[in-house]
């Protein structure tokens, strides 16, 4: 269903719901680094993953909202000019609570309809074949499969994640171990083979090992894999983390732009207000003196 507003110049701003990937590749590519997930995510066979919502101002797409699929909350991502991401958020992409992907730009937009959580601006980084300086280390394996129990319980020491066997066959996942044990490692976020554009994440080196190279080595092996079938490999760092920014920079990664990623509760929402009172409470109840 579409619905239509006006723009200052009189045009008439129509929002609505599309399932034209050649239409989404286009409007994506004019981004396409800071882009780099809807990208991948628009080659994903799964139809049922991901909404897209774009904004008209006559024939030309102004704006676009991708809603990923999945348990709340997941990604929202949102570019485009203001006046369709308020029209997509307002009449067509509506998740009561949701991780919120924006440019700073479209900050104010997206608080007309969130409330966002503060935290730190993301800095997009990218890197080609010709800026790439790999850091090369003999040490550093390709992991498998059968890796992912060994894996999964080093990403338990610093975020919690866990990855079937099938995301490391399907990713690019590299490690380093010390007398038989996984200290480091690497992977992939999401590849886009036919956008030839890859994201690199799951970067993790347990403490104790930190400050010898290690993330350094197993991104460069990560990366230089990449590279043999994409034209840029970008990767995201937190904008208060001046020794990740420096040690990819180190690698040839470019700074591409910063851009907000918050966690955003839909205003009049019930659950979302639900949530974030839970989420108030348990944060008071853990600073308590015990």
């Amino acid at each position: 269903m579409a619905t239509v507003a006006l723009d200052r110049t009189g045009t008439r701003v129509v929002a609505e719901t599309t399932t034209d990937r050649e239409l989404i590749r286009s409007f994506l590519d004019r981004d396409r680094i800071f882009a780099a997930y809807a990208l991948a995510d628009l080659e994903d066979h799964d139809a049922s993953r991901a909404r897209w919502g774009i904004a008209r101002a006559g024939d030309e797409v102004v704006a676009l909202v991708l809603e990923y699929g999945g348990a709340a909350p997941q990604p929202l991502f949102i570019v485009g000019r203001d006046d369709g991401v308020e029209a997509i958020l307002r009449d067509v992409i509506r998740p009561s609570i949701a991780y919120v992907a924006c440019l700073p730009a479209n900050q104010a937009a997206v608080e007309r309809r969130y409330r966002l959580e503060p935290g730190p601006q993301m800095v997009r980084m990218w890197v080609d074949k010709a800026a790439f300086r790999p850091v090369v280390d003999p040490g550093v394996e390709r992991l498998v499969p059968t890796d992912a129990g060994e894996l999964n319980r080093l990403y338990r020491l610093g975020f919690g994640s866990w990855l079937p066997p099938q995301a490391i066959a399907n990713g690019v996942y590299y490690g380093i171990r010390v007398n038989g044990r996984l200290v480091a490692a690497a992977g992939t976020h999401v590849i886009g083979r036919a956008a030839r554009i890859a994201v690199v994440g799951n970067v993790l080196t347990q403490p104790e090992f930190r400050g010898r190279g290690y993330a350094q080595a197993t991104t460069t092996a990560v990366t230089a894999r990449l590279l043999e079938t994409c034209d840029h490999v970008v990767l995201n760092v937190r904008s208060d983390n001046p020794p990740a920014l420096n040690a990819y920079r180190r690698l040839g990664f470019a700074e591409h732009v910063r851009f907000e990623e918050r966690l955003g509760h839909r205003i009049g929402s019930l659950w979302a207000d639900v949530a974030s009172a839970l989420r108030r409470f348990t944060r008071s109840r853990e600073s308590q003196p015990r």
